[in-house]
């Protein structure tokens, strides 16, 4: 049952040639980080592009009941900030929908003030755990207090005097490492994160962007970042780039539909993002860059991608993983169409999105006749090629928008239509991909009856 209403199921089948340009949402990411930092800058900040899924519209509310002032106009969004350690408590319980993201950020904004919120969220996010976000800040002096197992429904109480964190993260995590140094804005002196794996770095450049001191560096321990705490933020003009985690579905549709030849046009392309496209170029995919530039501090491209009937399967390096770990989804679906094996380690963290993903994606791609094998952090797909995948079957979506996505992709080249329980929740992160799948020649379409 989805939390967004009555479940709607949806189908896909082969598709003739998809071509034309795929205009996907704003970047996630970003968007969120967008109306959290406009929130604790001082003065307007102005945000386009800014991606109006669910995910990020919680975000935006949770701002408002924070004391920033945040509304659209025109395609503009303005957030009227109230300055680091300003936060308000909020008179209502925090709803962050489906938002691992969303949550997790702004437990860490808040964390550091001395006031109380409550948060909750979906069936999914409510399962899922937040003790590797509330761990980090019971050293500045935060409580949590939740569900068995660190778990949502959960109250925050912010540090009344908060101190300066020196933290290794025990996982690659963007979300635990950009709540750690959101915390640090409202800590005195120097709050200092080491990631042994470089994640996402979409905080450090917008933290800087807004007028924190932050350094990183690299050192024998890995990747060593820096904040100051007690800055006053400036308030910005922001222009969201476009969503490389959503561009990977036109992309990956393209690849495996006979005939194809698609653009996608203006997307970030952020080292710390990118590993997908990377992937995919050396699975021998027909993928290049076109018009590549630099907007607001990121790199941003024109993707095209062709029909690409000769993919082999690869060894994705581990390291590999932070930078691309919301496609392994819909990578394994382009992967069971590839010749050999595509073995994926390193990915321990698909376990706890959403969904368990690799369980979630192993069961529907096994469903379909594709040979796949598991670890606690690995997967392997056997690949059939390109004319040879089955399909046919119905799989779970399990609340999770990325299964969905990845499953509906997939049955635009298998041989029998592929179906997934619940569309649902796609809404919370690409609210228009039926319609722009369905614009490049897609057949995929919600089921009646």
């Amino acid at each position: 049952m989805s939390s967004h209403g009555t479940p709607i199921p949806m189908i896909s089948e082969k598709s003739g040639p998809l071509s034309g340009e795929a205009h996907v949402p704003g970047d996630k990411s970003i968007s969120h980080r967008s109306l959290i930092l406009g929130a604790l800058a001082v003065g307007e900040t102005r945000v386009t592009g800014l991606l109006e899924g669910q995910d990020v519209l919680d975000t935006a509310k949770a701002m408002q009941a924070f004391g920033a002032e945040v509304e659209k106009r025109g395609d503009t969004w303005h957030v009227q900030g109230v300055g680091v350690g300003g936060f308000a408590e909020p008179d209502r319980v925090i709803d962050c929908g489906n938002s691992g993201t969303g949550v997790r950020l702004i437990m860490g904004a808040m964390a550091t003030s001395p006031i109380a919120a409550t948060f909750t969220g979906d069936a999914s996010l409510n399962s899922r755990p937040m003790a590797r976000v509330t761990d980090p800040l019971a050293l500045f002096g935060a409580r949590a207090f939740g569900r068995s197992g660190g778990r949502l429904p959960m109250t925050i109480l912010g540090a009344e005097q908060p101190v300066p964190v020196r933290y290794a993260t025990p996982v690659p995590s963007a979300q635990v490492k950009s709540a750690v140094l959101l915390a640090g804005l409202n800590a005195p002196g120097e709050t200092v994160v080491i990631e042994r794996e470089a994640t996402r770095d979409h905080s450090e450049r917008m933290l800087a962007g807004f007028g924190a001191t932050l350094s990183t560096e690299d050192s024998a321990e890995g990747r060593v970042i820096t904040l100051q705490g007690r800055p006053e933020l400036r308030p910005q003009e922001i222009v969201v780039p476009r969503d490389p985690s959503s561009a990977a579905f036109p992309v990956c549709a393209a690849l495996i539909t006979e005939g194809s030849d698609v653009l996608v046009p203006n997307i970030g392309l952020n080292p710390t993002r990118a590993g997908l496209f990377t992937t995919l170029r050396e699975m021998g995919a027909d993928l290049t860059y076109e018009n590549e530039r630099e907007e607001g501090g990121e790199p941003v491209a024109d993707l095209r991608a062709r029909f690409s009937p000769d993919l082999r399967g690869i060894e994705v390096p581990p390291e590999r993983a932070a930078s691309m770990i919301d496609e392994y989804p819909v990578l394994s679906v382009v992967a069971a169409f590839a010749r050999g094996q595509t073995h994926m380690p390193g990915v321990k963290e698909l376990r706890v999105k959403e969904s368990d993903r690799i369980d979630a994606m192993a069961q529907g791609l096994r469903a379909a006749g594709i040979g796949v094998e598991e670890g606690e952090d690995w997967w392997t797909v056997e690949g059939r090629g390109f004319g040879d995948v089955p399909g046919g079957v119905t799989v779970a979506a399990r609340l999770d928008h990325r299964i969905a996505m990845s499953f509906l992709v997939m049955g635009l080249a298998t041989e029998a239509p592929m179906m997934v329980d619940d569309g649902g929740p796609i809404a919370t992160s690409f609210p228009i991909f039926e319609p722009l799948m369905t614009g490049l020649g897609a057949k995929i379409a919600r089921q009646t009856g």
